[in-house]
């Protein structure tokens, strides 16, 4: 069976390298990992999980999958691919750590041209596996269940990691990077959803992100960042249900926030998100 990208990969207990026997991954240790009928590999181990399901639940995804297909969010994407497209060189490999269901490497790999699209080796990996199932339906790539604090990826061969509204690892991520590689955060800002979380919360807070001090502490040098800010068209209810459940205020919210959520109606929503580049120093 054919696996993209096998050289890029490593066993997730061992670190060694993976080779392709059958319809498994496995290394020379005798570690092996089957090949899904869906074509993703589950590279999650036992020590990574916190749960016997871990990460988003199916219905999560389906939302954020529904959600994104309405092109809420293509704005993103698309400053998303204005950052990403000038930093690849030729046959780049780009990862993203939490993937979701696919939507954001989807909608870079249609923003580039025909022979870099073809020569860009993509990998995406999440810790739900509903989430990399999906995702295996949006285009063809390397797709795996994995951690961001265990990547199961050969050491300095990623040239661009994304990690967009996740929980970065920084040293897992630098692991992973090439030297001079860089690694593109997106986050929210103070105003992300702000219509949505004055209905859901008493009082509204937005603390100062740590992202930059943690990035530096760990090695890396601060690039370039932008803010995108944009309102939405208004959404339905079943809109704002989706946007609800494919965010963390699904379990912060109260009961009676969530039943004030639920009687909005087309409402549109400020979003406000951040890009931060970081770049792991170049090697003398």
């Amino acid at each position: 069976m054919h696996f993209r990208h096998i050289e890029q990969l490593c066993c997730p207990l061992d670190q060694s390298a993976l080779v392709v026997s059958g319809k498994q991954l496995c290394c020379a240790s005798g570690h092996s990992f089957d090949i899904a009928r869906q074509g993703y590999v589950n590279l999650l181990g036992a020590q990574d999980k916190r749960s016997r399901d871990p990460g988003d639940s199916k219905a999560m995804v389906a939302a954020r999958r529904d959600f994104l297909n309405q092109g809420h969010y293509l704005p993103i994407a698309e400053h998303l691919a204005e950052i990403v497209v000038p930093l690849l060189g030729n046959s780049a490999v780009i990862a993203d750590a939490g993937c979701g269901e696919g939507y954001y490497l989807q909608q870079l790999r249609e923003h580039l041209d025909p022979s870099t699209a073809a020569a860009t080796k993509m990998i995406g990996f999440d810790i739900s596996k509903w989430a990399v199932q999906a995702a295996t339906r949006r285009l063809e790539a390397t797709w795996l269940v994995a951690s961001n604090r265990n990547i199961p990826l050969a050491p300095n061969s990623v040239d661009c990691l994304l990690s967009l509204f996740g929980f970065p690892v920084f040293e897992a991520f630098s692991t992973a990077l090439k030297p001079g590689g860089t690694a593109l955060f997106a986050s929210a800002g103070p105003q992300h959803l702000i219509e949505l979380r004055e209905v859901l919360y008493p009082s509204v807070r937005h603390s100062d992100s740590a992202l930059a001090k943690q990035a530096v502490d760990a090695g890396f040098l601060e690039g370039e960042s932008s803010t995108l800010a944009f309102t939405t068209a208004p959404l339905s209810q079943p809109e704002i249900h989706q946007l609800l459940t494919m965010t963390p205020h699904l379990f912060r919210a109260s009961h009676e926030g969530k039943a004030r959520a639920a009687q909005l109606q087309n409402v549109a929503v400020t979003v406000e998100v951040r890009f931060q580049q970081f770049h792991k120093p170049a090697q003398p």
